[in-house]
């Protein structure tokens, strides 16, 4: 069994895209030997920013020999049909083929011997086509090449088992042959060396300041950032997004440390990280009590003679610049007050079909009150909070810093000597932007996020901007999962309809979207709730019950619904329940009739159904009571005391009976048992 070994050498790949690229590189690649009927044990890609790599092993050095049949045409067909299908067959007469009967009649088979090829003649028209194909979010063209790539590339290794496969890349003029040699670290170790082997390219890679595998840089650059922060008494911010983008940046990682001017140090924490992260890719420290550390760690791609001193004073000089620009503009913007800043919304425009940002602040301030009124929030604070909420984005910190929306007025709000209720809901309104945010919780700013959240909704649903398939453009389905976290981690009792009717017709849309929008609100339930293991058929099943658009309420049932499906009782009376349905609809359907109405008493013939009857009555009214006070458990044990009443009529009673009366009034008493599971879900819906 043989390897493969590819390493693709460019100038340097954006980190954004190195980690798709490589599995993009191993799939294409895999695909293809697939195909090619070349079956391997084990394939691992790596990148670094200069270089995608691939190393494949167990290959076999030949495909193996196969035997194709292809039919041909009845035998006594014309001699053009025989002469085409010999052709295309590859034999040179009737005599290499067989008569075969296939159904009543005789047909020609050409029986072909295929032998295997040698993997290495195989490989290299594999690599091509899948450097050809790797699908790039960006790509470029240079030089005089008319090949579109990420970025140039300088150079292609491509071994089987040691040994150099003879192929080229044609980059549409230039060409790259595929050889053995590569380089190692652009500054470190420049020169060009061979590789036999992946073992071989790793070790020689290491030795040259490459460390090929990304997630051992990462590890790298973690270990060795928290131990320098630890020296200088801090602790390192965790951010691992920016850890993952680092790692993509170097080859060989050195950490550094360097510090923030005291000066900058009473511009507010996330302006420094933003600006140290978002420009400079630093890493920020925290001191012992949490507050931001002036330090910073910077990862050079550079081993430095004087142990990289010049490194952290330039890094420093840079960063100078660049919080004095934030600094300017922390300054200057506290000179104008948020409300201030209001009326200049009006020349932003929030949608074209939707109006300007100053019409959403008027939707939100209506909406922030309606519901700030529905969940005991202080209505007053609600309203200021949505008046002042996008004030910031004419600040000119927001207009460099878009990513500190709110942050930056809950600062400006607090300096304008506004209530902490008001500044705290600013800077949460956007919140949660996905599952890793923070929810809100204080009720005033509960109620600005949730009125920042439907109003869009509302809005695109007005304007039948929702969304489709996979594609979502204004993050509709965010807003709804935000919308339900800050509900049910809340434990908010909103009924959402008149909330969505409100935002309706704040938007001018019609309110008899308000059912749609629940609908889907359903939908991203069901999301929502998967990772905590509830089945989007209970949830099915309780909102198809209508009107249900109390999540918490709607939650509890579905839990309570859960756990009774998972007794004995509750598991054997769902079937039981959906038999007593399905007889019910489909002798209604063959009948033409319904038997939806009340139980005839006096007609009740033997002990079973006289006994079912007697208990559906109790639990029925049981049951409701149950419902009406929200204690779901209670409905659900009421509902399982049907159980043995239940099969003792089915083992008993002839639903189908030959008087006509008696059959009618048996079905009208199936129906009745629909009608009180209906109390609590709808069975019909629950899978299993």
């Amino acid at each position: 069994m043989a390897e493969l070994l590819l390493e693709i050498l460019s100038e340097e790949i954006p980190a954004r895209m190195q980690g798709r690229a490589a599995e993009d590189l191993k799939r294409l690649v895999c695909e293809s030997l697939g195909k090619a009927g070349l079956e391997f044990s084990k394939a691992e890609a790596f990148v670094t920013p200069r270089r995608l790599a691939l190393v494949v092993e167990g290959l076999p050095l030949r495909t193996p020999d196969l035997k194709e049949e292809k039919k041909g045409p009845r035998v006594g067909s014309p001699d053009q049909a025989i002469a085409g299908f010999l052709k295309g067959a590859g034999v040179a007469s009737l005599d290499a083929c067989e008569k075969r009967v296939v159904g009543k009649a005789e047909f020609w088979f050409a029986v072909v011997d295929k032998k295997g090829a040698a993997t290495a003649e195989i490989l290299p028209g594999v690599i091509v086509e899948a450097i050809k194909a790797l699908p790039w979010p960006k790509s470029m063209r240079w030089g005089e090449k008319r090949f579109a790539w990420v970025r140039p590339m300088h150079s292609i290794v491509a071994l089987l088992d040691g040994q150099t496969l003879g192929g080229e890349f044609d980059l549409g003029g230039d060409k790259i042959v595929f050889g053995n040699t590569t380089v190692g670290h652009r500054f470190l170790a420049p020169a060009a060396f061979a590789v036999s082997s992946f073992a071989d390219y790793a070790e020689k890679l290491e030795k040259a300041f490459v460390i090929l595998d990304a997630a051992a840089r990462r590890a790298k650059i973690l270990a060795d950032a928290s131990a320098a922060a630890v020296k200088l008494g801090v602790k390192l911010r965790d951010d691992p997004g920016l850890l993952d983008e680092v790692a993509g940046l170097v080859e060989w990682p050195v950490v550094l440390a360097g510090a923030i001017d005291e000066k900058f140090m009473d511009v507010p924490a996330e302006v420094l990280v933003t600006s140290m992260r978002a420009h400079q890719k630093y890493f920020a420290t925290l001191n012992p009590d949490g507050s931001l550390g002036r330090h910073f760690i910077v990862v050079a791609n550079m081993v430095a003679e004087d142990g990289g001193e010049l490194i952290v004073a330039g890094n420093e000089r840079v960063l100078r610049a660049r919080l004095s620009d934030a600094k300017f503009f922390w300054d200057q913007d506290r000179k104008t007050k948020l409300d201030a800043r209001v009326p200049a919304l009006a020349s932003r425009v929030f949608h074209a079909k939707l109006g300007t940002m100053l019409q959403k602040v008027e939707r939100l301030e209506t909406l922030s009150a309606f519901i700030a009124g529905k969940i005991g929030a202080d209505v007053a604070a609600a309203t200021r909070a949505a008046h002042l909420a996008k004030a910031d984005l004419s600040s000119g910190m927001v207009g460099e810093f878009p990513e500190l929306q709110g942050i930056m007025g809950r600062y400006y709000a607090r300096h304008d000597g506004e209530s902490e209720l008001v500044a705290n809901a600013i800077r949460a309104h956007y919140q949660p932007l996905g599952p890793g945010d923070a929810c809100p919780a204080e009720p005033v700013s509960v109620a600005v996020a949730l009125a920042e959240k439907i109003d869009t909704l509302a809005g695109f649903w007005g304007i039948d901007e929702k969304p489709t398939g996979s594609k979502d453009p204004f993050a509709l389905r965010r807003s709804a999962l935000g919308v339900i976290r800050l509900v049910l981690e809340n434990g908010l009792r909103l009924p959402l309809i008149p909330v969505f009717e409100a935002a309706l017709a704040a938007n001018r849309g019609a309110a008899s979207l308000a059912g749609e929008l629940l609908a889907f609100f359903a939908d991203r339930l069901k999301v929502s709730l998967k990772e905590k293991g509830v089945r989007h058929d209970l949830i099915d099943a309780v909102f198809a019950l209508g009107g249900e658009d109390d999540l918490v309420r709607l939650l509890a049932r579905v839990e309570a619904l859960g756990a009774f499906l998972a007794s004995d009782d509750g598991a054997n009376l769902l079937i039981a329940a959906r038999r007593a349905s399905n007889i019910a609809g489909i002798e209604a359907k063959k009948d033409g009739a319904s038997y939806d109405a009340p139980v005839d008493a006096g007609l009740l013939a033997q002990a079973e159904e006289k006994d079912l009857f007697a208990r559906l009555s109790d639990v029925e009214a049981a049951v409701r009571k149950a419902v009406e006070v929200e204690d779901f458990a209670a409905a659900m044990r009421a509902l399982a005391s049907l159980r043995g009443p239940l099969d003792a009529f089915f083992d008993k009673v002839t639903v189908n009976a030959d008087d006509a009366a008696l059959r009618a009034n048996r079905l009208k008493l199936l129906s009745q048992i629909r009608r009180t599971t209906m109390l609590v879900a709808d069975f019909a819906r629950i899978e299993g």
